[in-house]
């Protein structure tokens, strides 16, 4: 018996051959690649159901990338020797991780998933945070009581900024822009700069070793976690007095204030949880169970998860902050140093 060939309509064979010989660039989006999407856009691969969480893994030299959604790591990225601190470009093109040993800040293109330029900064760089307008990206330098200021118009470094506290850790913007909390890891001391001016304009004394820091979304206050002395400062951003000292857990850290502005989170890196404190009364109300040796925290833009990066445990907690409990456990690299969401 003879098998007869199948036909196809000449018009579905030359609609073929069109598409073939077209140019990425013009291609309709059904037809389109994540290859021919164009630089700098995130693959399929990193297209999620919520926002993003990047996870810098200071003991693998990673940075994890959790879907919020999902609640799934869905990328490993290149993150030079040692990230530690993380900021998110405003275009979700970048991002600028501190790498300690090298002593730079290292650019990650979220595009292509490779480590791209290097920004010579100082000894010892930690925590990294972005402007509200997303046009700076400033570094602590630990071993230059600095702090540099990228800008990102064209990822060179345009400012050092002196501070009189001693080995700085975080530099935190407030939400509206205008001032700058450092604090001093050795100092006991929270650094105050008026971002306009570029100067420091206020030194205010807190506990011993102080870390995290975090602002109301009005910026009205700041909240300081001490290591050393377990408590978390309250700081008018007006005056710098100190408003209240609210006892926390054992070398509490991390700092993250829920965006109704109504709770903070503290991480107690001695006492693997997460204490929540009523910012109406001061007072912590509920304790979360985490990892071990949780460190720097992140929420999400809606203020429903709050996730935590457990450095002993190599995994993120999630924690849902209706409830005030664990959801569930992220496995990531090793040796986790924080989050960041967007």
């Amino acid at each position: 018996m003879t098998m007869r060939r199948p036909s196809f309509p000449l018009a579905a064979v030359l609609l073929l051959v069109a598409l073939l010989t077209l140019p990425p660039s013009v291609l309709p989006a059904w037809a389109q690649t994540p290859a021919s999407a164009g630089a700098g856009t995130p693959s399929s691969a990193m297209r999620a159901a919520g926002p993003l969480a990047y996870v810098p893994n200071e003991g693998s030299g990673t940075i994890s990338v959790i879907d919020t959604g999902s609640d799934q790591v869905i990328a490993e990225l290149p993150g030079g020797s040692k990230p530690r601190g993380l900021a998110v470009g405003a275009n979700r093109r970048w991002l600028y991780v501190s790498d300690q040993p090298h002593n730079r800040l290292q650019l990650v293109e979220l595009g292509s998933r490779k480590l791209g330029a290097t920004v010579a900064l100082g000894e010892s760089p930690e925590g990294v945070s972005m402007s509200p307008d997303g046009r700076w990206v400033v570094a602590a330098l630990e071993g230059k009581n600095e702090i540099a200021v990228l800008d990102t118009r064209s990822n060179a470094l345009a400012h050092s900024i002196t501070v009189h506290g001693k080995n700085p850790e975080h530099a935190v913007f407030s939400p509206n822009g205008r001032l700058l909390f450092v604090s001093a890891e050795e100092g006991e001391a929270v650094d105050v700069i008026d971002f306009a001016s570029r100067k420091q304009v206020a030194q205010i004394a807190v506990g011993a070793r102080p870390r995290g820091i975090g602002f109301l979304p009005d910026s009205s206050r700041a909240y300081v976690a001490t290591e050393n002395a377990n408590e978390v400062f309250v700081i008018d951003t007006t005056s710098f007095a100190v408003l209240a000292r609210i006892k926390a857990g054992l070398r509490a850290n991390g700092i993250a204030v829920h965006p109704s502005g109504r709770e903070v989170y503290v991480s107690n890196g001695g006492d693997a949880n997460v204490s929540v404190i009523d910012t109406a009364t001061n007072q912590v109300i509920a304790t979360i169970p985490v990892g071990q040796r949780p460190w720097n925290m992140a929420l999400t833009p809606d203020g429903k998860k709050l996730y935590v990066a457990n450095g002993r445990s190599n995994n993120v907690s999630v924690i849902d902050t209706a409830s005030r409990s664990k959801l569930r456990d992220v496995a990531v690299g090793k040796l986790p140093w924080g989050v960041v969401i967007r």
